[in-house]
């Protein structure tokens, strides 16, 4: 496993001696003896891990996890606590830190710890990765045209994305509407939660309110254990009806409520 390590130490000597260590496990090591050093180092390299000392020549390694996890959230943090000096942990923990370690009696420990925050890094750096593309592929920059209806609609479409309006997306089918919809979706402040699409023609009445309200065991024969239908699935996130107006009239008024209350 590949990655970059931040020794934050004033301790010239403890920081070679955990260097050398480091390095034979194949990790690119960098060094700093201060909290501004460290900040420099941290802005300047691609950092995955930092051992930190809890005391520092111009502050505490403590308050500097919240300074770096405010800034470079992936970046974990492993702190080297004096002996015996528990509350230095526990409030770094709370800070952010992965873990702490208690200098000079758990060198032993370091290794494995780093190990596992670098595999917590990775992980974290490859969920980044897929929101990225995943926000690209649902981007307005993915839908193509050229025409000044297209360009339009796209302005019109990142306007609404900016609120939590409700959306009405006309056109025949096949023209696009739920792709509109996912980059409305993905360009909003609700991105990180769900997205779902209903085809309201695909069911029957009874099936489609099933599937949007949910409901409660005991509703009817079958109906064993509480099921939440898509507007709770979704809740924080949104639902794209498409063939809206294939909906029967009275689901419609239920639906018209959910609209204007923004509950059911």
């Amino acid at each position: 496993m590949n990655g970059q390590v931040l020794i934050i130490d004033d301790e010239e000597k403890l920081r070679s001696l955990m260097t050398k260590v480091i390095s034979l496990e194949g990790f690119e090591v960098v060094q700093a003896g201060d909290c501004k050093s460290g900040l420099r180092k941290l802005e300047a390299s691609d950092i995955d891990v930092i051992i930190c000392d809890v005391k520092l020549p111009d502050g505490s390694g403590v308050d500097l996890i919240k300074t770096i996890k405010e800034k470079y959230p992936v970046v974990e943090v492993i702190l080297l606590t004096a002996y015996g000096n528990i509350p230095d942990g526990v409030q770094a923990i709370k800070n952010g830190a992965f873990d702490y370690l208690t200098k000079g009696d758990d060198n032993n420990k370091i290794i494995p710890l780093l190990y596992k925050a670098m595999g917590k890094v990775a992980l974290a750096k490859k969920v980044q990765q897929l929101e990225k593309q995943l926000d690209k592929k649902y981007s307005f920059e993915s839908i193509l045209g050229k025409s000044k209806a297209i360009k339009e609609a796209i302005d019109a479409a990142k306007k609404v994305a900016a609120t939590d309006a409700t959306v009405l997306l006309t056109g025949e089918t096949g023209t696009g509407k739920e792709v509109f919809a996912q980059a409305i979706h993905y360009s909003s402040n609700r991105k990180s939660n769900t997205f779902i699409a209903v085809n309201c023609s695909a069911f029957s009445k009874e099936l489609l309110e099933n599937e949007l309200f949910g409901h409660k065991a005991g509703a009817f024969t079958g109906a064993t254990k509480d099921t939440k239908g898509i507007f709770e699935a979704a809740n924080g996130g949104t639902v794209f009806l498409d063939e809206i107006g294939e909906m029967p009239l009275d689901l419609q008024a239920k639906l018209l409520r959910v609209l204007e209350n923004g509950e059911f």
